[in-house]
């Protein structure tokens, strides 16, 4: 962080197809070794195949999918003569559709199956239907939270 003045955050431009930044966000973090052409593909053909299994427009796929592995609420060590406690914190949008993006790419990943194209697909609609690895995720962070609500008072 710099000692001076503010970090500008640049949004990245809409996506090809949906015309959605949140779209081109997933893709960038899906891409690997710099191969933008594939990651595409793959969140395309994903999103293509969960409209034929969920019969939704994939947009809303996608929407609903992201807000319902979002987590508004998370844990941070903070350090108190000597202890350290797990305080609970509100998570912000920004920081909370990173790791909705991040753990719905780590689950697809982890999954059994074919190709990258049918895992996507599957944690897309598992997590429209709140069911999966990623919701489970998500369920056991707020658990953590309400667990040390006790430390809430330590929150910075």
């Amino acid at each position: 962080m710099p000692r001076r003045g503010h970090i500008v955050r640049r949004a990245p431009r809409p996506d090809a197809v949906y015309g959605q930044p949140v779209i081109q966000r997933f893709i960038n973090c899906m891409m690997q070794r710099g191969k933008k052409s594939t990651a595409e593909r793959i969140v395309y053909g994903a999103l293509e195949v969960a409209q034929q299994r969920l019969k939704k427009e994939p947009l809303e796929i996608f929407q609903t999918a992201l807000k319902n592995v979002t987590p508004l609420i998370e844990v941070k060590p903070r350090r108190v003569g000597g202890a350290t406690y797990q305080v609970p914190v509100e998570v912000k949008g920004e920081r909370g559709q990173a790791l909705a993006i991040r753990w719905l790419i780590l689950f697809a990943r982890k999954r059994s199956g074919k190709s990258m194209v049918e895992k996507l697909a599957g944690e897309f609609t598992d997590a429209c239907n709140n069911t999966g690895a990623t919701v489970k995720k998500r369920e056991d962070t707020h658990k953590m939270a309400e667990a040390n609500r006790a430390f809430a008072h330590y929150r910075y």
